[in-house]
């Protein structure tokens, strides 16, 4: 039989069994009955679409611990459908268009605003060319689907340990701008997080941008993580740095680990151990060695703390050699 007119068979099959279903089920329903009232997956909470951002903060400190910031929604909306967080009121700031920017900072580095999506991030040229770690890092995180939703600076204020750009923010060095109501700073990532789920936030700031600064020229990086299925969040994972200098030596090195502690991870001996050698197989072994000491990893159903080190020390291993190959190629971020 040939193909469309087997399809088109099929079709009308399925119209078929459809009307008869229908028709089966209106001659069965009775009288109509009164159905309860509809409820939501999520307790009870007031809406607040933003108008300005002055606005937003203003109506974050009158509402204080009760309110809750909504942005991609990626992590807050299924507790609250699972009524783990019950957010009195929800302050939307989608309507801030202005929140939505990856643009150069006048030294050269990037900045990216509270509303950038990760697929913006991980799509734009100019950021896989400057900030190469954070293009590698985004492609793994979750599925396509929260990426075109979910936002840097949202993950980031979330703080879960096992996510993938705490430890790149922390590699990278990079710095994040903080609003309330009552004026503005910047917070270094190695003090911004604090605890899981727990940041240098305060109860009534809005982190509004991440600040990434320039990389210097001969920077290698690489990020790698090991998960059960793609889209988990990996058992391990790894963001490495390494910048060298005109004669092959290593000036600067960073590692940054996600699941291996109550915050992401960062063994400065490990990179230190690094620093001022010409990195081969010996100095990379012993940075991983020191690694894997210095980690915390909680252990977990799918692995326990003994195998996640020694996924630490295989990934350090890894992405310090990719970081290294990278850093020698003729054309690395200036």
């Amino acid at each position: 039989m040939p193909v469309a007119s087997h399809e088109r068979r099929l079709g009308a099959g399925r119209l078929v069994r459809r009307v008869h279903r229908r028709s089966s089920l209106t001659a069965c329903q009775g009288p109509p009955r009164e159905l309860p009232p509809r409820r939501m997956k999520p307790a009870a909470f007031a809406y607040h679409a933003a108008e300005t951002l002055e606005q937003a903060l203003a109506l974050k400190a009158q509402l204080g611990d009760e309110a809750r910031w909504l942005a991609g929604g990626q992590s807050l909306l299924p507790a609250m459908n699972l009524r783990l967080a019950r957010p009195a009121a929800l302050i939307d700031l989608n309507p801030l268009a202005a929140l939505d920017v990856i643009a150069p900072t006048a030294d050269g580095g990037w900045r990216i605003g509270a509303l950038t999506r990760y697929r913006g991030i991980e799509r734009d040229a100019r950021i896989a060319r400057a900030q190469p770690l954070l293009s590698e890092a985004l492609s793994q995180v979750a599925h396509p689907q929260i990426r075109n939703r979910g936002t840097l600076c949202g993950n980031l204020a979330h703080a879960d340990p096992a996510s993938e750009l705490p430890a790149v923010m922390l590699a990278l060095d990079a710095r994040l701008h903080a609003r309330s109501a009552a004026g503005a700073r910047w917070i270094a990532a190695a003090d911004f997080f604090r605890d899981i789920f727990t940041t240098a936030l305060a109860q009534d700031e809005l982190l509004i941008e991440v600040e990434l600064p320039k990389l210097p020229a001969r920077t290698g990086s690489c990020f790698l993580e090991v998960a059960r299925r793609r889209g988990d969040f990996a058992m391990m994972g790894i963001a490495a740095v390494l910048t060298l200098d005109q004669d092959g030596i290593c000036g600067h090195a960073s590692l940054a680990y996600c699941n291996a502690g109550a915050t992401p991870q960062r063994p400065r001996a490990a990179a230190q151990a690094l620093i001022g050698r010409r990195v081969g197989a010996p100095e990379i072994d012993e940075a991983a060695a020191l690694a894997q000491q210095a980690i915390d990893p909680p252990g977990s159903v799918q692995a326990d703390a003994g195998f996640q080190r020694h996924l630490a020390g295989v990934l350090t291993r890894r992405a310090l050699r990719r970081a290294l190959e990278r850093a020698a190629a003729p054309e690395t971020p200036a």
